[in-house]
């Protein structure tokens, strides 16, 4: 799921004319037996409409794909399906339509994410700043460390949380004023969530030097990590660079 801004003025009038608001309706006041239907893009093909009931509520699932807490529905849920809207019978949206259980012993089980977990999100999403990549390399941010990904295996091995390892700290860099740590592990950067390096450096791609930001590191302590949250100025990407050629 994702939160697009869009400006009204880009839209064509005949456009704008054919698109409704779509209502949210309270996933806790689901009932099992109530009808629902699935609204997506099944199989690629175009937009499918499929009906059914509610045959469970809060059903925990854990799949190699899928792990957690859905509404069940025997309204037909297929590829394509995924992302698109579960409505009640006053056209509310209730639930987003997530996975089905794929099985030849198996037919008519789908689920879908209640409303009531995304809402949320999706409030979150929308109050954040909408931000575009900096093309210009002298606004360019930069942190002043060299990290590497925590993977599952030294997750499991050494009970590490996920997110991106600090190796080393730039000495006077923005990481280090910030108080940040070699061997701390950074999980989320301005409050949106980092698994890998690729993640961290993409999102840094979207701020400009000067700018401070929230860092939450898990930083070991007694043998166990502790989160900690810390302010980033970030710094100029061109004086990092100056800064390493100069040393070279």
């Amino acid at each position: 799921l994702a939160v697009v801004s869009v400006n009204i003025s880009d839209i064509p009038e005949d456009v704008r004319n054919e698109i409704t608001v779509a209502n949210l309706g309270s996933s806790d006041d689901l009932i099992v037996g109530e009808q629902v239907v699935a609204i997506g893009n099944a199989l690629g093909y175009g937009q499918s409409v499929t009906s059914g009931y509610v045959s469970a509520l809060n059903k925990q699932v854990n799949s190699e794909d899928v792990n957690g807490t859905f509404i069940q529905t025997d309204a037909a849920i297929n590829p394509g399906n995924s992302g698109g809207a579960l409505l009640n019978m006053n056209g509310e949206v209730v639930g987003i339509n997530s996975s089905k259980i794929a099985s030849s012993s198996v037919e008519g089980m789908g689920f879908a994410i209640p409303i009531s977990r995304a809402e949320p999100i999706l409030e979150e999403l929308m109050s954040k700043e909408t931000r575009e990549k900096v093309e210009d390399e002298s606004q360019a941010a930069y942190l002043g460390i060299t990290c590497l990904d925590v993977s599952s295996n030294t997750e499991e091995m050494y009970n590490m949380p996920v997110g991106v390892f600090v190796r080393d700290v730039e000495e006077g860099g923005p990481a280090d004023q910030a108080g940040i740590q070699s061997g701390d592990i950074i999980q989320q950067f301005d409050g949106t969530t980092v698994q890998t390096y690729d993640n961290l450096t993409n999102q840094l791609s979207y701020y400009r030097a000067g700018e401070q930001v929230e860092v939450v590191v898990a930083r070991a302590e007694g043998g166990q990590y502790q989160e900690q949250t810390l302010t980033v100025t970030l710094g100029a990407k061109s004086d990092a660079q100056s800064s390493s050629q100069s040393g070279q």
